[in-house]
């Protein structure tokens, strides 16, 4: 049963969530993504998309058995980067789970924004010319070169091929750009600037540079024998993330609107908070200090004490510095094992400016099915963290609110809070 009240305890209009849409290494479809979550079953494995015989890391998590074809023309896919498609996919999907249920979404289009993360953009278009440019010489480069390899390429499609007036607005904090993307997303309705929003987030930079890029900084694990084991947030034997691609998105309604269209309300978002360490260019803030204040920012939002939250879902990338910082951060806001936390990069690598979209997603189901899927390849948590890690099979939850955590690359933080529709 829905309450009412359209209108939360600061008078701003309540956030619905009614449509998810993922394109992601575990699958291209809620319910296969969900299914892969649960197994705990790694999607790392060798690159298949070049070669990458010549570089010292050889495995990522891909999106597999993408049928391009189904989101755009043949015309449009040879104009487009991997980044973009991948997005209005996500995006495309997500608003048919809206429509799915209760009479179509029927705004005005100047009335519905979109808001996408995008940490790095068209990197694999910028590749491709570069070779163009030293083979072929300046003449041969792609005059699409430009609006292919832009970081707001990816929201700019969806507005084209929704039709949508409203605001329109790339994101691009690194790691954090999905979950800023939706906390933004859900400000625009909050304060009365759009009836509907799409929050999302979306990347694919896994590229020979970027791949030996973040190798150089020894970002990446260096499992890559193993690479289904490559990826171990939280583990005492961590080494790297893994690199991945994807896109996640979440269908945005004002609450009344969406109950008198008698829309699906998988949920609401409550509270979001935003911050920067102000520490180092790739190091967290000792402590994870800034990682803590972001997820207090996101619970006084909220207006929620932080026994209200029934799991985490961690930004967990599975590197020494990071995972340390957010359990640090988990610890000091909610006390000792106080609360169930779970990482998907063990299972998806990690996405990068897409990552807070596609755990935002897995967040709402957890959620929604009152059930976290386990963290891959746990085999021993840090003796130093004093974290609750789900682990080895999904865990049964009670109907709770969750929080989503995204930190990324210059300080950035972001904290979402979803709660069950009430």
């Amino acid at each position: 049963m829905l309450i009412s009240s359209h209108l939360d305890h600061r008078g701003r209009h309540r956030v619905a969530i009614t449509g998810l849409g993922v394109m992601s290494p575990a699958g291209n479809d809620l319910a296969t993504f969900w299914s892969r979550l649960n197994s705990g079953e790694s999607c790392a494995k060798r690159i298949e998309r070049f070669d990458p015989s010549e570089l010292t890391v050889q495995i990522g998590c891909e999106v597999p058995d993408f049928d391009v074809s189904a989101y755009v023309t043949p015309k449009e896919a040879r104009r487009l980067d991997r980044v973009s498609i991948l997005g209005f996919a996500a995006a495309a999907d997500a608003l048919a789970d809206a429509n799915a249920h209760g009479t179509p979404i029927e705004a005005d289009p100047s009335r519905c924004g979109i808001i996408a993360g995008v940490g790095i953009g068209g990197l694999i278009t910028l590749e491709e010319q570069i070779g163009v440019m030293i083979e072929k010489g300046p003449n041969r480069v792609s005059p699409f070169l430009v609006p292919m390899m832009m970081t707001n390429a990816t929201p700019a499609l969806v507005s084209l091929q929704f039709g949508w007036t409203g605001p329109n607005i790339a994101v691009a904090t690194a790691c954090a750009a999905g979950t800023n993307a939706i906390g933004d997303a859900a400000n625009l309705i909050r304060y009365g600037e759009s009836d509907v929003a799409i929050g999302m987030g979306a990347e694919s930079c896994m590229t020979p540079v970027a791949i030996s890029a973040f190798g150089r900084m020894t970002a990446l694990s260096g499992r890559t024998d193993d690479p289904s084991r490559a990826s171990r947030p939280f583990d005492e034997g961590r080494d790297g993330f893994v690199m991945g691609e994807g896109a996640g998105a979440l269908i945005l309604e004002r609450w009344d609107l969406a109950v008198a269209r008698g829309a699906r309300i998988y949920g609401e978002i409550v509270g979001y908070g935003r911050n920067s360490d102000s520490h180092h260019i790739t190091a967290p803030s000792p402590g994870g200090a800034g990682a803590a204040a972001c997820i207090e920012l996101a619970l006084q939002d909220a207006a929620i004490a932080a026994n209200a939250i029934g799991h985490v879902n961690a930004h967990g990338t599975s590197t020494p510095l990071n995972d340390a910082a957010e359990a640090e951060a988990v610890t000091k806001v909610f006390g000792p094992r106080a609360v169930p936390v779970t990482s998907t990069k063990g299972i998806t690598g990690h996405l990068i400016g897409a990552a807070g979209a596609v755990e935002a997603v897995a967040a709402v189901l957890s959620m929604a099915k009152q059930q976290v899927p386990p963290t891959a390849n746990l085999d021993q948590v840090d003796p130093a963290f004093e974290l609750d890690v789900v682990a080895g099979a999904t865990r049964a939850i009670p109907s709770a609110c969750a929080l989503s955590n995204s930190f990324g690359f210059g300080g950035h933080n972001a904290s979402l809070i979803v709660s069950p529709a009430q």
